[in-house]
């Protein structure tokens, strides 16, 4: 817990240090003193309602044990296994198997899946990715992952608007077109690349920790490699939209994974996670 607080805290502040090059290159010492406190004022709004705008983002709808009796049963027994308050549970109505959890904290938590992974999966399998999911929730994942999603978003805002609408530097000249192109491509890029930095290990964590919680490593295999096989050649339009959330899936929403992506990925390869799932099974991990 006190890593991924200290993993937080770094992770706000170079997302601060991002907001205030930005506002320099748009006007100067004043715009970055309005950037850096646009940047804190997202940091405080994201801190509390950053779960909320990923899943009006996705257009999740929340289910019950009246709607949703046998996930949300699925859901309640794992939670009580792993010792977490219950969470609220969505359905997002999207046709790529996918997964996601978000939320503050535990008593504050969601989980969240597609119908496409819910018709793909039987139900030891996706018992297998929910708790996964309720692994993040238990690490306290979520809260990194769901702040660095929205922090990444306005970073890109704030980039766009500096490549449009220029601005002055600290002697009142216009900023060229070519330190606004820079911004406009490099930030987005390097707020991915903070996400990436703390991404791929959690990945690894939230499988063993899900294992540990189902006490079914090889179902989570077993999903993975569906999900893998089947989310290849579907598109997430919604992620597709708003790629800073991808780092949040159980596996990567984003088309067009080759070339470059391999060089930036949100998640390990699914085969070594699928490799490292066998192993524990096997008592050698």
């Amino acid at each position: 817990m006190t890593d991924n607080w200290f993993k937080t805290t770094l992770l706000m502040a170079a997302i601060l240090a991002l907001f205030a090059v930005i506002g320099g290159m748009i006007g100067g010492k004043s715009g970055m003193i309005l950037a850096l406190l646009f940047g804190g004022a997202m940091n405080v709004y994201a801190w509390w309602n950053s779960d909320q705008m990923v899943l009006r983002m996705y257009n999740a709808q929340e289910v019950d044990a009246q709607s949703a009796p046998e996930f949300y049963g699925m859901v309640a027994e794992l939670a009580q296994r792993a010792g977490l308050p219950m969470p609220r549970v969505y359905v997002i109505h999207e046709e790529q198997p996918n997964a996601f959890a978000t939320g503050r904290s535990p008593e504050h938590a969601a989980v969240a899946a597609t119908s496409g992974i819910m018709r793909l999966l039987d139900y030891r399998e996706l018992r297998g990715v929910m708790a996964h999911e309720l692994a993040h929730v238990q690490h306290r994942d979520t809260l990194i992952s769901t702040l660095s999603a929205t922090m990444a978003g306005a970073i890109s805002a704030l980039a766009n608007f500096a490549m449009f609408f220029g601005g002055r530097d600290e002697n009142g000249q216009p900023v060229g077109l070519l330190p606004r192109l820079a911004i406009a491509l490099l930030a987005p890029l390097a707020a991915s690349l903070i996400q990436m930095a703390i991404s791929r290990a959690r990945e690894f964590e939230a499988d063993r920790g899900g294992a540990e919680i189902s006490g079914d490593p090889l179902a989570l295999a077993s999903a993975l490699q569906k999900i893998e096989y089947y989310a290849q050649g579907i598109v997430m339009p919604t992620a597709e939209a708003h790629p800073e959330t991808a780092q949040m899936m159980i596996i990567n929403p984003l088309s067009g994974g080759g070339g470059m992506g391999d060089l930036f990925r949100t998640h390990p390869q699914t085969a070594d996670r699928i490799e490292r799932l066998q192993a524990m099974a096997r008592g050698v991990y």
